[in-house]
């Protein structure tokens, strides 16, 4: 199971464990289906992310978009949507970031509404200078849509690989925490906000990310 998945007081905690944890077609699907399934409960609840091992993700499966090449062009606008979707996604979410969150994984973290990194291991990081590959329009709405501005300059620009500490410093995330305390530490976060009206976060959040979703092709209804 790629996004293995546990709930406890109105906290749903989704662990991806796939390896690298990469966006490819199959893992780009399960997204889609679980955030789809979880969109339709009434019921309140809030939203943990965390990965498995040493990576919260890696970004995009380059090897599988080099040999699925006519299949390439439909999985990148999958993620992009999905982090449009993550960015309006009905209920309060929260990043447990266990481990190295580049390129995609990284933007991804910006799509979440607060972000918990482990202080101790793993770097956060836009390496596509270094790659050679320039971010999309869609990817540069996400990584703005909760970055402060010099930090996203500076990430953008110079593919610094910022620590737990570097990262909390700069407005990459939120809080830090040991390894050993990362998952409860997102959870309580996530529990203090479980019970609120997720038809009125729901409308703020489309309020302060719709044109940023938009832009990563996930229009938000009026």
């Amino acid at each position: 199971m790629i996004l293995e998945h546990n709930e406890t007081d109105g906290v749903v905690t989704l662990t991806w464990n796939d390896g690298e944890n990469r966006f490819n077609a199959d893992s780009g699907k399960a997204w889609h289906d679980t955030l789809e399934e979880l969109e339709q409960r009434e019921d309140n609840f809030a939203l943990v992310v965390t990965g498995a091992g040493k990576f919260f993700s890696n970004g995009l499966d380059l090897d599988w978009m080099s040999s699925h090449t006519d299949d390439a062009v439909n999985m990148l606008a999958g993620v992009h949507s999905l982090f449009g979707r993550m960015l309006v996604f009905p209920a309060y979410t929260v990043a447990a970031i266990n481990g190295h969150a580049f390129a995609g994984g990284a933007m991804l973290t910006c799509a979440f509404d607060h972000r918990i990194m482990r202080e101790d291991r793993g770097f956060w990081c836009l390496p596509e200078v270094d790659l050679g590959l320039p971010l999309t329009t869609e990817m540069f709405a996400v990584v703005t849509a909760n970055l402060p501005l010099r930090t996203a300059q500076e990430a953008m620009l110079t593919g610094r690989r910022y620590g737990g500490s570097e990262a909390l410093g700069n407005g990459c995330v939120e809080a830090t925490a040991s390894a050993e305390e990362l998952l409860s530490a997102a959870q309580s976060v996530a529990a203090s906000v479980a019970g609120k009206n997720r038809a009125v976060i729901a409308r703020h959040k489309a309020m302060l990310n719709s044109t940023a979703a938009a832009a990563c092709g996930w229009p938000v209804p009026a």
